[in-house]
């Protein structure tokens, strides 16, 4: 008979992960991003102040989309 192929183990047990250790590190970085960008906008000065009004939104922003690209990367 032909020789049938052994599964691994992570075909026997279903135990297949979605993502890798590199997609949790840089999840976790997406997230230090998105804190960061609140931390900015918190204070107690002018409210219109550019760092509350532009510069922490951008750095929010950008924590989120280093998360899209996080859970994405293969």
């Amino acid at each position: 008979m032909a020789d049938k192929k052994q599964p691994s183990a992570n075909q026997e047990t279903g135990n297949e992960l979605v993502f890798t250790k590199k997609n949790y590190q840089l999840l976790l970085i997406s997230i230090a991003i998105v804190a960061l960008g609140f931390v900015l906008m918190m204070g107690t000065t002018d409210i219109y102040d550019t760092r509350k009004t532009l510069i922490a939104p951008l750095v929010v922003l950008l924590g989120f989309g280093f998360g899209v690209y996080a859970v994405l990367k293969k």
